[in-house]
């Protein structure tokens, strides 16, 4: 098999390290399972497509890529974890008798859908927490299942184009980071403040459909994209620089926040224009928190 991957990576590279790459690969799947021979073939495919696009450790992209990890992960579990909470919402609200309504919801692709974000939430806590040889294989596993089973499922998943292709941006942003900038990219206290992300995300929906709180806007999906906002204005902050690095991670780890905003507030006026009125203001206080930034360490 190893002889078949070693075709995917460009020619030159291949000749000047196709042997060592080969010997590597023997050395450690000898005597191993077809599992494990599995996915050390998989994680040559990804590094071979990654060379092939330029995306090595030294190559500008990783300059944006590497700090977006983190944050592709929070989105994964946000995203995935709020779809389990409209789940778990609709569940205890049916009067339809628990096992009844069980048997229902994972049957077909509810059922895949289901899985899928469980799968994507785990594998993006695993991730952040530095678990990133399983983390990140479970995490674009789940995205990739839920955008399919979206796609299979049609009208009866309400938006079978938008969500399903934001899931696989995300999905393209995880295999994209080289990974021996991933351990890099979650220290520093990126992982605390992907995990925050997280927490802001989900926890007000959850308050929200446990009626502990009178009322949190998340009706229409603008409150993630808010947090996304306010994420990069105090990371521009925090960095003081110009805030064209900070908002273009958010941006890159969006779609799936984003989608969820745009399918659920289409046709709400007031919805869009709120959520057009958070882009437009982040992009404006990002550069003004960035100066504030800098003349706080002027100062000190």
């Amino acid at each position: 098999m190893i002889e078949y991957v070693l075709r995917l990576y460009p020619a030159a590279y291949r000749r000047a390290h196709g042997g060592e790459i080969a010997a590597t690969y023997r050395e450690l799947t000898l005597g191993e399972p077809l599992g494990s021979r599995l996915r050390e073939g998989a994680g040559l495919v990804a590094h071979a497509t990654r060379m092939r696009l330029g995306l090595g450790p030294a190559a500008p992209a990783a300059r944006v890529l590497a700090p977006a990890y983190p944050f592709a992960l929070a989105v994964t579990a946000a995203a995935c974890g709020l779809h389990l909470l409209r789940w778990y919402a609709a569940l205890v609200s049916s009067p339809t008798p628990l096992p009844v309504q069980l048997r229902v919801d994972l049957d077909g692709m509810w059922g895949v859908l289901l899985v899928s974000s469980l799968i994507g939430c785990v594998g993006a806590v695993a991730a952040l927490t530095g678990r990133w040889r399983a983390g990140v294989p479970l995490a674009v596993a789940g995205l990739l299942s839920f955008a399919a089973a979206a796609v299979v499922s049609g009208p009866a998943f309400g938006d079978p184009v938008v969500t399903p292709v934001a899931f696989v941006l995300t999905a393209a942003v995880l295999l994209a980071c080289p990974p021996d900038r991933r351990l890099e990219a979650t220290e520093a206290g990126r992982a605390g403040t992907a995990g925050a992300v997280i927490a802001l995300v989900v926890v007000p929906r959850a308050a929200a459909d446990a009626h502990a709180v009178p009322w949190v806007s998340t009706d229409h999906g603008c409150w993630p994209v808010l947090v996304l906002a306010a994420t990069g204005v105090a990371l521009t902050w925090r960095s003081g620089s110009r805030g064209g690095l900070e908002l273009g991670v958010m941006a890159l780890v969006s779609p799936p926040l984003l989608a969820g905003a745009c399918v659920t507030a289409w046709g709400e006026t007031t919805a869009v224009l709120w959520l057009a009125g958070t882009l437009a203001t982040a992009a404006v206080i990002a550069p003004l928190a960035g100066r504030l930034g800098r003349t706080g360490r002027g100062t000190l």
